[in-house]
């Protein structure tokens, strides 16, 4: 016992002895006297020369060093200087082995990064290169010594598992900036005013953080200045942290905000356990200019298939204002008030690797879409079902140039001198896994009013289909199905299409402003073309359109009058009816157009009018806006009251000609005319009918004087009184 006891008055002794000599040391050595041997060794060690011009002091209790007035420089130029350093530790709590850092301060903290024309940066020649022999041996040392065990295989041999207890009293930073510079890119990026306050940092418990900072950057020409206020805090074992009372500004200008102040803000608090892999933001904001983000989310696993749950919320606010406010040019559209009330919110769930999105609620002004959705981290597929109320497109599509001349039976021809484009990005299209659902309530678009409108859609490796696409639109309804084949460099697409007494007149007014035709229109296409621009899908398209209007009325032109002019010049009278009106009427037009790349081709269009039946055929050049139809008016009955255009034997079953032809978006009141050219074929027809119509008079004749020529005779030897006998004989005979 008195060995020990010996053993522990001598430790002791000699800890008291140490420390005497240290306190001694540092009382009667001044660092001072040693600044040339500490810049000579570091001059021979390395690149480095190193300026000490302020004063080095240190003291005991606390354990602590002083700093003033350091330079470093390489190459002649300034790599990194020092106005103080200052840094201090509770010595008696090193002895009990729970640091406490007193004092750390750092003031004037100046350093020059620089990275040359060759790409390399000032800093990698801070150490002298080895000499050949010693780096090869170096890596001969290297690869001949054992693999060392890691603390895992050891068993956590290496150290103790106790966590260290860390407190730090007092850090501040002040005055720090730090220059970089890309020689290569001419990028240059200057980070100033750099200013860190905090206090009573322990580890387990909460203290307080204060950052300040301006970063410049010249490439392209950008400045922030920000401050962040929060409590922190960490556990002993450094791997569960939490931000609480988050206050942070960011003020942005520069090219990017064409010269204008933006303010963004974050608010709120986090947690994160590195641990379980969690993390939870709680009543979080995030603000840019007038836009506001707020949320609450909790997320679980940090790895590929993370669970989420919470909420996410954009407050309403003006799109247009937010353009602005950002410096950034500002959206056109026809009606001035829209993109001033949009917002956005939804709850987020899901099962692991799998975040949903439900009650999911999208207002764009006056228009409502509520729906809901997920997302397949795994292979990226996307699910959605978005249903909306009713949205007026024409309001946000760029008003109409000044002096842009329409006309009311004709649409606006619009070409554009760029470049044209490709329609479908293939290589995303064919990286999407899509199952799409969409209905909106009421659309207008290009002034057409579209009612109960259904989509659904689906994508698979370049697949893309829309299974369903229908609506009820002018009195009538529509519904197609469509296929993008994308799986080629040349996309296949695929279109059918049923049309239902869809009312012509309003939607080819709404639509082109053309105005020719009305009636209810019946529709079947079947197309395929193939391309992946207009012009080719144009120049490829194929396939069939028949088309039936069960009753309706050309509108700018009347057929009638047209006819009659035909009429009157064979009765060789002249009209006198002023008043013909611009319409004409008729029942159960039908045909079937062959689509032929641009030209549509219509060889048996029909229809029935008072007193005439339309035959004809034609072609329809899409690309140069053209038609070329030949009509016939067909007489089979009484078509107008005027005289001259009596229909008399002579005319009846015989074809007025009529031609159609020219620019069909020059209006329909020049589009048709009565055809002189064929009205020849016509005049055949009808002299060829009165030549028959006189011979056959010439015959009935002759038939009658040789039937009185024969009765006398037999008269005269048959007597009166066969005179019935000899009538009967005679109509054998000349029948």
């Amino acid at each position: 016992m008195k060995a020990i006891r010996y053993a522990l008055i001598a430790i002791v002794a000699l800890v008291v002895l140490a420390i005497a000599a240290i306190a001694i040391a540092m009382v009667v050595i001044d660092p001072n006297d040693y600044k040339p041997q500490i810049e000579k060794v570091v001059e021979e060690k390395t690149n480095l020369d190193l300026i000490l011009d302020g004063d080095i002091g240190w003291s005991f209790i606390p354990l602590g060093l002083e700093l003033n007035d350091v330079e470093a420089t390489l190459d002649g130029e300034r790599l990194i200087a020092l106005k103080q350093l200052v840094a201090q530790v509770d010595f008696w709590s090193l002895i009990a082995m729970s640091p406490q850092v007193s004092t750390f301060v750092l003031d004037g903290l100046d350093a020059r990064l620089t990275v040359n024309e060759q790409g390399e940066g000032n800093w990698t020649r801070i150490m002298p290169e080895p000499a050949g022999d010693v780096a090869q041996k170096d890596k001969q040392d290297v690869a001949s010594k054992p693999e060392q065990p890691t603390t895992a295989e050891t068993g956590g041999e290496q150290g103790s598992s106790e966590p260290l207890n860390f407190n730090v009293e007092n850090v501040q930073i002040s005055n720090a900036q730090v220059h970089y510079s890309d020689l290569q890119t001419g990028q240059t990026v200057t980070l100033e005013d750099f200013t860190v306050n905090a206090s009573n940092i322990t580890l387990g418990s909460e203290f307080p953080l204060e950052v300040g900072f301006r970063v410049e950057t010249t490439q392209p020409q950008f400045s922030v200045d920000g401050s962040i206020q929060a409590r922190l805090a960490a556990n002993e074992a450094l791997n569960d942290f939490s931000v609480s009372g988050l206050e942070a500004e960011f003020k942005m200008n520069g090219e990017a905000f064409a010269g204008k102040s933006v303010t963004a803000k974050l608010g709120g608090s986090a947690k994160a356990n590195l641990e379980n892999e969690s993390a939870t933001l709680s009543d979080f904001t995030a603000s840019l200019a007038n836009l506001t983000l707020n949320t609450n989310l909790d997320v679980k696993g940090f790895g590929d298939k993370p669970t989420l749950k919470g909420n996410v919320a954009i407050s309403e606010f003006s799109l247009k204002e937010l353009l602005e406010n950002l410096g950034q040019p500002a959206i056109q559209t026809t009606d001035e008030e829209v993109l001033k009330a949009v917002a956005f919110s939804t709850n987020i769930g899901g099962a692991a690797g799998k975040p949903a999105l439900s009650d999911l609620l999208i207002t764009l002004d006056d228009t409502t879409f509520k729906g809901s959705g997920s997302y397949n981290l795994d292979n990226g597929g996307i699910v959605f079902d978005l249903q909306g109320d009713k949205l007026n497109a024409d309001r946000y599509l760029p008003p109409k140039a000044e002096g842009t001349e329409t006309e009311s039976d004709a649409p606006t021809k619009t070409a554009s001198a760029a470049p044209e484009g490709d329609l479908l990005p293939l290589e995303t299209l064919r990286g999407l896994l899509l199952d799409i659902d969409f209905g909106l309530g009421e659309l207008i678009v290009s002034n057409l009013t579209i009612n109960e409108i259904k989509a659904s859609t689906t994508a698979t490796n370049g697949l893309l289909k829309v299974d369903e696409f229908s609506g009820k639109l002018y009195e009538g309804s529509f519904g197609a199905d469509v296929t993008i084949d994308a799986r080629s460099d040349t996309p296949k697409w695929s279109v059918n299409s049923d049309v239902a007494n869809v009312q012509t007149l309003p939607l080819l007014a709404d639509l082109a402003e053309v105005t020719m035709l009305a009636g209810g229109a019946n529709l079947k296409i079947n197309a395929t073309t193939s391309g992946n621009r207009m012009s080719l899908l144009r120049e490829n398209a194929d396939g069939q359109i028949s088309f039936d209007l069960a009753k309706g009325e050309f509108r700018k032109m009347n057929l009638t009058r047209m006819a009659c002019q035909g009429i009157a010049l064979v009765n060789q009278d002249k009209l006198t009816t002023d008043n013909w009106g611009d319409t004409t009427p008729f029942d159960d037009m039908h045909g079937v157009l062959d689509i032929n790349g641009n030209t549509l081709d219509n060889t048996d269009l029909t229809a029935l009018m008072a007193g005439m039946k339309l035959e004809g055929n034609g072609t329809v050049d899409l690309k140069k806006t053209l038609v070329d139809y030949e009509l016939g008016l067909r007489i089979v009955g009484d078509i107008h009251r005027d005289n001259a255009c009596r229909v008399t034997e002579y005319v009846e079953d015989v074809v007025i000609p009529v031609e159609c032809r020219g620019d069909f978006s020059a209006g329909a009141a020049s589009l048709c005319s009565f055809d002189g050219s064929r009205f020849r074929d016509t005049l055949k027809t009808i002299a060829s009918n009165a030549a028959k119509k006189k011979a056959k008079e010439e015959v009935d004749k002759a038939k009658g004087k040789a039937e009185e020529k024969v009765r006398e005779k037999l008269e005269e030897k048959l007597g009166k009184d066969g005179g019935d006998k000899v009538k009967d004989a005679l109509k054998g005979l000349f029948k």
